[in-house]
């Protein structure tokens, strides 16, 4: 079947062999209106990075100039992606599309002048690198990450933690789980409804390490659900019963807010009527240091503002749930290369780039 602007086409052609009259011409013409706006993306030069400053590059795709080569070759880019409907675009050229898409809520036509591609391809473009990253990295946040939670990396988080004032001597990280506001769903708006935020909103689970980077991410799930609950779908007290063990074979824990249950694995703060000055210094001591978790929340949204646009954000027409995994994974990517207020507060360096993604 063609497609309006096919029809339209051949409108034209008929009307230029005489074929039809300039009355029917008009009417069928009008009859069948074009329903997206015809961008002139010819009218463009196509991409070119070296042809961007470093300004540039720094705003919109939130990396420095000469690190898209090496986050390309980490990320295992290849040199070109082929589209489902067989255009051929080149795999830096797929990266720069969808850093571009996810650095601030802009349209496709906004991406014209840089990439000089059709509307389509833009999209089904950025589309496909998501998918592609998601497939290739996504198990690096997903699941139990050992190059980054093996026995000798947890004792150096722990003791930095504990440096920072922590009264816990074997907290090794910490969970929180985080709000998206999404666009209202056409169904199931109570389930995903937030009551405390008063929004529609998916929820994701996160633990952070102090490195900076973000060791495992779960979600989505809806917004009702229960932080405890999420918790226990996600199996993440499981990994930490297999693995979260010292050199010496010590348990080690994470640290979360009153919503967790308290477990060998997973500590939480005090509570209760009866809170005495140590428990309220134990409780302070772990709170100060715990707030990292909303650092690195805060993170993923000041560099990647895409997410915080929820009419976007549409249950059934978008990949809410792997667009925020592969922001994730790029802003440990940003971790790696440039550090964070997280790893600055802990005085540790991330893993290079190339050890993270190999």
């Amino acid at each position: 079947m063609a497609t309006f602007e096919e029809f339209r086409h051949l409108l034209v052609l008929y009307y230029d062999a005489n074929l039809i009259s300039d009355e029917e011409f008009l009417v069928l013409y009008e009859m069948f209106p074009s329903k997206n706006p015809n961008f002139p993306y010819d009218e463009y030069s196509r991409f070119d990075l070296d042809n961007m400053s470093e300004a540039e590059c720094k705003a919109e795709f939130r990396f420095d100039k000469k690190d898209l080569p090496v986050l390309a070759e980490a990320l295992q880019i290849p040199s070109s992606f082929k589209l489902s409907q067989g255009s051929i675009v080149d795999g830096m050229e797929g990266l720069c599309m969808l850093l571009r898409r996810l650095a601030y809520p802009c349209r496709f036509g906004d991406m014209l002048p840089r990439f000089g591609s059709p509307v389509p391809v833009l999209s089904m473009a950025t589309n496909h690198v998501i998918d592609f990253l998601y497939n290739i990295h996504g198990h690096r946040l997903t699941r139990w990450n050992n190059a980054l939670l093996n026995p000798p990396a947890l004792e150096i988080y722990a003791r930095l933690v504990h440096d920072k004032g922590a009264a816990l001597q074997s907290c090794f990280g910490f969970v929180d789980g985080t709000v998206r506001p999404i666009a209202r769903p056409d169904q199931h708006q109570r389930v995903m409804y937030y009551g405390h935020k008063r929004v529609h909103a998916i929820k994701f689970q996160s633990l952070v390490l102090p490195n900076g980077l973000i060791a495992n991410l779960y979600g989505p799930v809806e917004g009702k659900r229960h932080d405890a609950g999420m918790l226990a779908e996600s199996g993440l007290l499981r990994d930490l019963e297999q693995n979260a063990f010292s050199t010496t074979g010590q348990p080690m824990c994470i640290y979360g807010d009153p919503a967790y249950p308290l477990r060998l694995n997973l500590q939480g703060p005090f509570q209760g009527a009866a809170i005495t000055p140590q428990v309220e210094m134990f409780n302070f001591s772990m709170s100060s240091v715990r707030v990292l978790v909303e650092w690195l929340f805060g993170d993923i949204l000041n560099y990647f503002k895409f997410l915080d646009f929820k009419k976007n954000l549409k249950i059934g027409l978008s990949s809410i749930s792997k667009t925020y995994v592969v922001c994730a994974l790029l802003r440990n990517a940003l971790t790696c290369l440039y550090g964070n207020q997280t790893s600055d507060f802990f005085e540790l360096d991330p893993r290079s780039l190339q050890y993270y993604f190999r």
